[in-house]
Formats: C-alpha cells, sequence, structure tokens
C-alpha cells in the first residue's frame, strides 16, 4: 500500500521541519523528491540525507523564494528538466512576519504573509495542473493550520491567511476533481519545528499547552511523513476538498 515508485514530487518550504520529514515519507514510498527552500545550501543538506536513508537518489534539491511568482514557474520548470512531469505538490512553505494585534499590522507584513502563504499555492497550483490533467490523476496538498479555525489575537493575519488556504484548497478540489485531481489541505496543531518555536520554547507555555492536548503531547515533524504518503497515495483516491487536523486532539470536532 501507499507505493508512490517513480512519481515525481515537489514540495516547497521542505528543507526542515515538516516539509523535510513528508519529503523523506515520501521518498520512502518510492517517489523522486523535489527539496526547496530559499537556501540552496539547507535544501542540498536535507536531499543529501533523505538519499543516504533510502538507499538511492530520490532527491534532488532546488533554491526558490515560494513568495515569487518567477521563482515558482523557475523551480516547476527545473523539475520538469531534473525529474520529469509533477504527480504530487506539497504546498509546505509559509511565513508569520508579525506578531501581534491586526488593528496594528503593517501594509508590508500582511502582503507578505497572503503572498507567500496563498497566493503561492494558488499560483504553484496553477502550474503543476496541467501535468496532472495529462496524467489523469494528482495529489495537491496545502498547509494550513489549526490557527484556520478560530481567532487570535496574536497571529490574526496568519489565521487569516491559513482559512484562505482551507477555501483555496477546497475550491480547486471542485475544479481540478473532473480530471481526477485531488486537493486537500493540512491543519497542524503545535508542531516543535523552528518555525513555530515562539509558541512552545518557553518551558511553561509549552506545558500549558501539552495540558490542552488529549494526547498529551506536542507535535513532531515525523508526525506528518504517514499522512503525507497516504494522501499522495491511490489508496487515497477519494479524498478530497478536506481539512485534515493533525493536532494530537485538540482541534477534533473542526
Amino acid at each position: 500500500m501507499f507505493d508512490l515508485t517513480d512519481r515525481v514530487a515537489l514540495l516547497t518550504g521542505s528543507s526542515r521541519g515538516m516539509g523535510a520529514a513528508m519529503a523523506e515519507g515520501l521518498a520512502e514510498q518510492g517517489a523522486k523528491v523535489v527539496i526547496s527552500s530559499r537556501k540552496l545550501e539547507a535544501c542540498e543538506a536535507t536531499a543529501q540525507a533523505i538519499n543516504e536513508k533510502v538507499g538511492r537518489e530520490a532527491a534532488v534539491a532546488i533554491a526558490c523564494n515560494a513568495g515569487y511568482k518567477e521563482q515558482l514557474q523557475s523551480l516547476v520548470d527545473e523539475t520538469h528538466k531534473r525529474l520529469g512531469k509533477i504527480d504530487i505538490l506539497v504546498g509546505n512553505a509559509g511565513v508569520n512576519p508579525y506578531y501581534g494585534p491586526m488593528n496594528e499590522i503593517p501594509d508590508a507584513a500582511y502582503e507578505k504573509t497572503m503572498k507567500t502563504n496563498v497566493q503561492s499555492n494558488l499560483w504553484l497550483s496553477q502550474m503543476v495542473v496541467p501535468d496532472m490533467i495529462e496524467k489523469k490523476r494528482g495529489s495537491i496538498l496545502l498547509t494550513a493550520s489549526v490557527a484556520a479555525f478560530g481567532p487570535t489575537t496574536t497571529l490574526g493575519t496568519y489565521g487569516v491567511s491559513k482559512t484562505a488556504v482551507v477555501a483555496l484548497a477546497r475550491n480547486l478540489a471542485a475544479e481540478f476533481g473532473p480530471h481526477g485531481i485531488r486537493v486537500n489541505a493540512l491543519c497542524p496543531g503545535l508542531v516543535k519545528t523552528d518555525f513555530a518555536k515562539e509558541l512552545w520554547k518557553n518551558p511553561e507555555a509549552a506545558q500549558e499547552a501539552i495540558s490542552r492536548t488529549p494526547l498529551r503531547r506536542l507535535g513532531e515533524s515525523d508526525d506528518f511523513k504517514g499522512i503525507a504518503a497516504f494522501i499522495s497515495s491511490d489508496e487515497a483516491s477519494w479524498i478530497t476538498g478536506q481539512a485534515l487536523t493533525i493536532c494530537g486532539g485538540t482541534d477534533m470536532f473542526k
């Protein structure tokens, strides 16, 4: 089950954390994966680690800043040249340049958040869907967050962007479904990654978060390897338009 042999997976925000773990999970199931983030050196290190673990040249590194359309197009073009047409897209790149009330957010921070977290995923989906239409098959997984499901006084714009990602996934699922292409949103809870360290590095804050989690622990990057492989595989062929909440139980009714 979950065989991804020779399928090409393009992942943004995949040089570390959840993205790297999902790339590793896909490679372990036979996929060829593109490791992408802003810094080529970090991408190359992650690709090398994955190749050593799976015992083959499964991963390649391509640098890209997801906030720029021309760089995303170059990423897709380079993927075509090096690995072929794309079967799987994981839009995991995201930013949160501002912490505080939405009432005070600078325009530049708002625009950066929405462009990188939302519009980049639309751009990428538009770029890769011709490959998937040709194959009459494809999986797009966009990383949202449980922040999509409720208000916050400190991460409001980030939450708004992730609500938009869920809506984007559902709309694309409706548009692309007739072509056999599935689109889902991944909604993690609090995961111990560098991206979220401001929310868990304080021991008291971390313990408070753990106490609100039914499974009594924070998420780890490796918790997302299996879900990425499953959703990308034929075994998930009737799952689309979903907000897949992976959170240890904190948002179980969302």
